[in-house]
């Protein structure tokens, strides 16, 4: 027993590696996860002091908890069994299936990553490129919401920059889970949405398995109060119109509320920017007829790029206002006294809040200004477009709000005209301007279109539609 035992040195090295990491996993990495684990803890403590709307237990769940939780589900179990017997496969198969669509959708939210880094990251991005103007149609409305219910932020999708203008102007208020499409499961972005609290989303998955494994975590997310951003039109708009809802997530959001349970409040928030980074690209898919959109990540990085240089070299400017109007808030406990079918409910909530969004576009300068030059038949001189801007103004419907340029202020005028010659929108001869591209401007000027004169509607071409579903 106590005679020595000669090892070669490489075996000697091998025990003793296992030795440390047996030692690490149960004695050091539990201690170094609790350590974390109450500063986190500690963090969020302080964070739910200042912030509005507190974050809500769910969200700090462990990943793999929340997996557990959706997969087990009776729904989903359920549609295992069916899955394995309309697709002749063994259970375990078609449940190793809903796992796997489980981990994809289930985010890992960080407080330190949403507001260490990503609030302030999007507050500084969103003033660096745009002017923010921010307009609340009934603030105290928003305040007075119930702080038990689940707070829904229902937004029209212009650009891929929605997501960090929302972030940046509702991190006050609350942590949002945004839901996210397939663009944004590409690693290592992936990791850094689910960080910020991002459920994942299938737009093209017609299987009835993962449409029960997604319910059950949005169902979940909202009877545990999480507030959620949603764009209900189910991806960017080709044409620049608020374009229809689809009731997916709406009715899986429906379905997690309950009448005599906490409220669920649908805040409509509309959206609109002098300059849409991605337009020629939506136009162009909007051509073609799918939303298989041709960019890519190199000409992303060239973008970037590029304007980093112009801007330093004095070149290039912000790219003009981006507007953002909070709405008055929908209970959805009210709504449904007007109905007691759920489906009905769902059609119901997705007309009311497309009519409360679109109704509160803001009104930007570049859509007046493509609006002027169309129905002056494409071409205009610096005052004949600021004398038609004001005549846009005075027939506006609905009173909007409006952050364009101030009537008579042809100095900033003239230095927008000039950003959209750059941009190959426009062409200037003399003091004449002209449209180049004329779907680029019917794809501005349809931003306000609901708020226009029928002959100032008349003068826009017709672009590519969106066209209905019902599903997610």
């Amino acid at each position: 027993m106590t005679q020595p035992v000669t090892l070669p040195l490489w075996l000697l090295v091998l025990v003793l590696v296992f030795a440390a990491v047996t030692a690490s996993t149960h004695l050091l990495f539990p201690s170094v996860r609790w350590y974390f684990r109450r500063r986190a803890e500690r963090l969020v403590g302080e964070l739910n002091k200042r912030l509005e709307r507190p974050i809500q237990p769910f969200k700090l769940l462990r990943r793999q908890d929340m997996i557990q939780r959706v997969i087990y589900d009776p729904e989903v179990v359920r549609a295992v069994t069916e899955y394995a017997e309309n697709e002749g496969v063994r259970e375990d198969v078609a449940f190793e299936k809903a796992k796997r669509y489980a981990r994809e959708i289930v985010p890992s939210f960080s407080a330190t990553a949403y507001f260490g880094v990503a609030v302030r990251a999007t507050r500084w991005l969103s003033n660096k490129l745009f002017d923010v103007r921010l307009h609340r149609i009934d603030d105290e409305a928003l305040k007075a919401v119930d702080k038990n219910a689940t707070l829904v932020f229902v937004i029209n999708h212009r650009s891929n920059f929605d997501y960090v203008l929302v972030t940046y102007l509702a991190g006050d208020r609350s942590a949002l889970s945004y839901a996210a499409g397939e663009w944004a499961q590409v690693w290592p972005l992936s990791r850094i949405v689910r960080a910020m609290g991002a459920y994942f989303i299938r737009r093209r998955s017609h299987t009835e398995l993962y449409r029960k494994v997604l319910s059950s975590y949005v169902k979940k997310a909202t009877e545990a109060g999480v507030t959620q951003a949603v764009f209900p039109e189910g991806g960017l708009s080709r044409t620049g119109l608020v374009g229809p809802p689809k009731l997916g997530i709406l009715s899986y959001i429906v379905q997690g509320w309950r009448a005599d349970g906490h409220d669920v409040v649908f805040v409509p928030v509309s959206l609109n920017y002098d300059r849409v980074v991605e337009d020629r690209v939506l136009v162009a898919a909007g051509r073609s007829g799918t939303r298989r959109f041709r960019a890519s990540a190199p000409e992303g990085i060239r973008f970037t790029f590029r304007y980093v240089w112009r801007r330093l070299r004095g070149r290039e400017t912000r790219f003009g206002v981006a507007g953002v109007t909070f709405g008055k808030p929908v209970s959805l406990t009210d709504l449904a006294q007007n109905t007691a079918d759920d489906r009905d409910l769902v059609e119901l909530l997705g007309e009311r809040l497309k009519d409360d969004i679109e109704a509160a576009v803001p009104v930007v300068s570049v859509p007046l200004i493509m609006v002027a030059l169309l129905q002056s038949g494409g071409t205009g001189t610096l005052s004949g477009i600021a004398h038609q801007i004001k005549n846009l103004r005075d027939q506006l419907r609905h009173q909007p709000p409006d952050f364009g340029l101030a009537d008579g202020d042809d100095t900033a005028l003239n230095a927008v005209l000039d950003g959209l010659v750059v941009r190959n929108i426009l062409s200037q001869s003399d003091s004449t301007y002209r449209i180049v591209e004329t779907d680029i401007a019917a794809f501005y000027a349809n931003s306000v279109r609901q708020f226009l004169a029928a002959d100032a509607v008349a003068s826009i071409p017709e672009l590519a539609t969106e066209k209905k579903s019902a599903k997610t």
